[in-house]
């Protein structure tokens, strides 16, 4: 039988490496081990290399061939397991094969409909937007790399701008982030973003323009760290101080400042910091409005100077930056550097675990969550490649390249998209820093020997440290610069030099694998990586051969790349995948010729610097031809190192900072505008007839824009300006007296009671509220204790049930209702309301302006009503539709609908996937135990409406205390996080109608939210006023 002789040989194998898979080992395939096992190896080899029929007859056969022998009974258990793991393997490749059909389905599915609502009002010509049309309009993919067309468009928007001073936030939070001596390859977190943010910060303070960057990262003080991670501040040096072309100012310049979040004493891994994401954005926000005063006092004439657009980096910032850029309602960037998506499917492709063994160790489902938040939040995805946005981007609900392509056709067409966004991809590859960079053309005998006249120079440390490895140093260096990561594909690039015997004899090989001081102490994943690299250079017997040093700096990278181009070598990327490939670039900077893998941007750098050849990573013949072509051919490699030297100016900084910042002009500006002015910092003056005159002016356009939903045209008529203005004066009577009395007391709250608590019934809501009240009655008498509530309840319902309960809306200092997408104050004088039908609450226009952004609208409302039509009960022949638009609770931004059957109804997962791939930007909220659904803006909610509050008026977040029930509406876990304390009403929100809600969240609630924080505490099994009160004293809140 075919490849039997094979199987046979590997199965004697496995059994003369050591004792047998016993079922106390579970699965050597599924599971990696901290140190090489041959045994391993050869299952792996027979299992991916072998057809599940071979393995089959292969049991059959030692089933039948079966001795008295342990030999033979380990022989016949082994074939059994070995046949049953490739069994497993075929069925998770087949599932996600279905799941990965069902996609390209839904997604069809949803691009007919996106397309069905836009072509309502189009011609018959217009609507012939077709795929196959696309590449007849520019819509290839092919091409070169995008950058700004003109370099005198650059160097000209550069002039214009030199005179501002913006203010740019990046984002990155794990690894070990500093300036200078960064620790690469110390672990998976600290690689090449933590160097690439590093020097992006610095490179964009040294533009014209920008006057000051903040690259916010975590504080950590573990004592396994260096002490320089706990320093709040840092400034990033410039690299070439000749480069700051403008004036220093007294904050000006790159700084790397660093939030203090998660647990104080440990360095922990960036999968572990999802439930901590909240007290970042809670400390970040603190800084940036801190940093934004005082700015304003050195540049900004007294006002604030807010960020002109917050980047986030990797998944983790992009949920962060999306929270920042709602609260703080400016642009957003993001750059993804690797996906969790993609991640996900090379994953499930090895067949070394399922779905679910996946997301317990990556928390990849949390991840791929925070990358459609990014989606739906972000302005600008910069990417390094185009790969990365037909690959890869491609895998998300909220990405379409089509649809995008529709979108772009419309908007430059002036046509309505009916509330469809999609965020801009920009590619701009990432800079490099070329100032000390000196290409030296001289030959490895001058630099070894030097000669009488004039003496070598004392050659780097770094030299000797990877000469000492080799019987023969002056071979051409084949130089690999990697952490030991299994989609590095070191194992391959080993194999491929070891089984070349022309290539062994030409050229050496340098193995560049981070730092280490023991195997043992490196992770599970890397050291059994490192072990079987060190295993296969033994069995290949590379020794003299092979480098492999434990230890260098940062500083010693380009010697290294500077000894392999004096030996004539070559530098190669063999990954699986590589989103970018910044090694690339600084090998061809310093003459090197490269071969890189063919996935991912290398495609794009080889486009542009034509220095190398490409090669299949899974192909080790085709490496070996690839590295032996250039290393034997003295002409072509001589060629290669020129075009890279010749090019390699399109990766500088300069290059990279021009094309951003002109990304970043294209973008609509936002920032925090409030329409009435009132100081946010301290108590001033009253303000001028003039400035009231504006907010008059600007109350009547408010009030026009709410009920018409558009501007109004102007029609000239004196009675309708009269009529507005009278009810101008009488707004302008309750908003003095409110303003006067009201809202200052809000900022000089000492602590703001946030409840937040969803109730199944009025009576427990109205009980909680008093429970609380009295908990506080001291000092919430002498009022420094004020009350917010948060709730989905529209602002009539509440009024209703505060007169139920008897409880003064004036007891309230704001009102959050909707689910988040509404925020009102109560009036202070209810009898000088305009109508005797009016509540006696006041709207803030101002948070409704602010999470406007990306508001579908009347768009996104048609095509919701659509859908409920589809979500039927079937009885027989009769459907009960199950999903009901609700007219009378829907406002301007919550479009509500009444759920008949919580049971029939999709979770809101689900709804949330159907929206995105429409291109619809919404965030979905179930509450009343599954029978209210909201859609409200994407960047409202009622954890965010908190820090609008701190924003807008102040109110220090740390202050306030959230009381919510064991469970809640969909949006329950934002109260769970940050740096506000949370006080949890055991018996509250506990039936099983609540906890389906959350059911379907794609991932356990542990993995975003810190139980084990001591800002989450929960009340005693009676949750009475004296429990709470207890409870409140445990927090430091009141007094015994």
């Amino acid at each position: 039988m075919a490849g039997n002789d094979w199987i046979n040989s590997y199965l004697e194998a496995i059994l003369d490496s050591g004792p047998g898979i016993g079922a106390d080992k579970k699965s050597l395939l599924l599971r990696e081990r901290g140190r090489f096992s041959p045994t391993r190896y050869f299952v792996e080899e027979v299992i991916t290399g072998f057809d599940e029929t071979d393995l089959y007859k292969s049991w059959v056969r030692a089933a039948s061939t079966r001795g008295p022998q342990e030999r033979n009974t380990r022989l016949e258990n082994m074939c059994w397991r070995i046949w049953n793991l490739a069994r497993k393997k075929k069925q998770i490749e087949s599932e996600e094969a279905q799941q990965i059909s069902k996609r390209r389905l839904e997604l069809e599915r949803a691009r007919r409909d996106a397309t069905a609502d836009m072509s309502e009002d189009l011609s018959e010509g217009e609507k012939g937007d077709h795929v196959a049309d696309l590449s007849a309009r520019g819509g290839s993919t092919k091409g070169k790399m995008s950058r700004v067309s003109s370099i005198d468009a650059i160097e000209a928007w550069a002039s214009q701008h030199k005179d501002k001073k913006l203010y740019i936030v990046l984002i990155s939070i794990h690894g070990l982030i500093r300036g200078e001596n960064m620790e690469l390859g110390r672990d998976s977190d600290t690689g090449g973003q933590v160097k690439y943010v590093v020097e992006l910060a610095r490179a964009l303070a040294a533009m014209p323009g920008v006057y000051r960057v903040d690259l916010l990262t975590r504080q950590i003080l573990a004592q396994d760290v260096d002490w320089s991670y706990g320093e709040p501040t840092e400034m990033l040096a410039p690299r070439n101080p000749e480069s700051f072309v403008h004036e220093l100012g007294e904050s000006s310049g790159a700084y790397i400042v660093r939030i203090p979040f998660g647990p104080k004493d440990k360095y922990i891994p960036k999968e572990l910091l999802w439930p901590h994401i909240q007290e970042f954005v809670d400390g970040a926000l603190s800084h940036i409005l801190q940093m934004s005063k005082v700015l304003g006092e050195q540049i900004g004439g007294g006002e604030p100077v807010w960020p002109v657009a917050i980047h986030g980096h990797y998944a983790d910032a992009g949920d962060s930056a999306a929270l920042l850029s709602g609260a703080l309602n400016v642009p957003m960037l993001f750059t993804g550097h690797s996906l969790g998506r993609d991640k996900l499917d090379q994953l499930l492709r090895q067949g070394r675990q399922t779905r679910e063994e996946i997301n317990a160790t990556y928390k990849i489902m949390r991840r791929i969550e925070a990358e459609e938040l990014a989606l739906d939040s972000s302005d600008i995805i910069i990417t390094s490649t185009r790969q990365e946005i037909d690959e890869q981007w491609q895998l998300y609900d909220g990405f379409d390249v089509i649809l995008d392509r529709k979108l772009r056709a419309r908007i430059k067409r002036g046509v309505s998209c009916h509330g469809r966004f999609m965020p801009r991809m920009c590619i701009i590859p990432p800079g490099m820093e070329f100032h000390h960079i000196v290409v030296h053309d001289t030959d490895m005998d001058d630099d070894v020997e030097g000669n009488e006249e004039s003496p070598a120079t004392p050659d780097p440390p770094i030299w000797f440290e990877i000469m000492r490895f080799f019987s023969n140093p002056r071979k051409p260096m084949i130089l690999a610069l990697a952490r030991p990561d299994p989609k590095k594909n070191l194992i391959t690039l080993v194999k491929a030099f070891g089984e070349c015997r022309p290539l062994r004899e030409l050229a050496n090989l340098t193995l560049i694998m981070g730092n280490r001081e023991d195997i043992d102490e490196m992770s599970t994943t890397n050291a059994s990586m490192l072990t079987s690299i060190l295993k296969m250079i033994d069995k290949y017997d590379l020794y003299g051969q092979v480098a492999y040093p434990k230890h260098h700096k940062q500083s010693d990278v380009p010697e290294i790349y500077r000894l392999a181009a004096k030996t004539k070598g070559v530098f190669i990327n063999p990954a699986f995948i590589e989103p970018f490939g910044l090694t690339l670039i600084e090998a061809a900077a310093h003459g090197l010729p490269i071969v890189a893998t063919k996935n991912g941007g290398p495609v794009d750098i080889h486009r542009v610097l034509d220095n190398g050849l490409l090669v299949d990573p899974h192909d080790q013949h085709a490496i070996a031809d690839a590295l032996l072509k250039l290393v034997a051919d003295k002409n072509l490699w001589a060629q290669c190192r020129q075009n890279g030297l010749k090019n390699i100016h399109l990766f500088s900084w300069p290059e990279h900072c021009k094309t951003y910042l002109s990304r970043i002009a294209t973008c609509r500006p936002r920032q925090p505008r409030w329409r009435r002015s009132y100081d946010l910092f301290e108590n001033s003056e009253s303000e001028s007839p003039g400035d009231s005159l504006r907010d008059i002016q600007d109350l009547s356009l408010n009030l026009k824009l709410s009920v018409d939903g558009e501007k109004a045209e102007d029609s000239g008529s004196l009675g309708n300006t009269l009529d507005i203005m009278n009810k101008v004066d009488s707004s302008k009577k309750i908003e003095e007296k409110s303003n006067a009395n009201k809202l200052p007391m809000l900022r000089r709250r000492k602590h703001i009671f946030v409840i937040a608590v969803d109730t199944d019934t009025e009576t427990d809501f109205i009980e909680a509220v008093k429970s609380i009240f009295d908990a506080a009655c001291e000092d919430r008498i002498s009022g420094s204790i004020g009350f917010v509530l948060s709730t989905a309840l529209t602002i009539s319902e509440i009024h209703s049930i505060l007169m139920l309960g008897g409880i003064p809306a004036t007891d309230f200092d704001a009102f959050i209702c909707n689910s988040g997408s509404e925020l009102y104050y109560p009036s202070a004088n209810s009898e000088d309301l305009l109508s005797p039908f009016d509540l006696p609450f006041d709207l803030d226009l101002d948070y409704n302006s602010q999470i406007e952004f990306r508001w579908g609208g009347d768009g996104l409302r048609k095509t919701l009503i659509r859908w409920a039509a589809t979500v039927v009960d079937k009885k027989g022949e009769v459907e009960e539709q199950v999903v009901i638009e609700d007219k009378q609770r829907s406002a301007s931004y919550c479009h509500a609908f009444e759920v008949k059957n919580p049971s029939l109804a999709p979770s809101a997962k689900e709804i949330r996937k159907m929206m995105r791939t429409q291109a619809l930007r919404c965030n979905v909220i179930y509450s009343h135990d599954g029978t209210k659904l909201h859609f409200i803006p994407v960047l409202a909610s009622r954890p965010q409406a908190l820090r609008y509050l701190y924003v807008r008026w102040g109110i220090e977040l740390s202050n306030m205390v959230v009381f919510v029930g064991e469970n809640g509406d969909t949006d329950y876990e934002g109260f769970l996080g940050g740096v506000h304390k949370t006080v949890i009403l055991s018996t509250l929100c506990h039936n099983t109608d609540h906890k389906e809600l959350h059911a379907n969240r794609g991932y356990p609630l542990q993995d975003v939210v810190a139980f084990d924080s001591p800002n989450i505490i929960r009340t005693g099994s009676a949750c009475g006023s004296s429990d709470i009160k207890l409870t409140l004293c445990k927090l430091g809140i009141l007094s015994d």
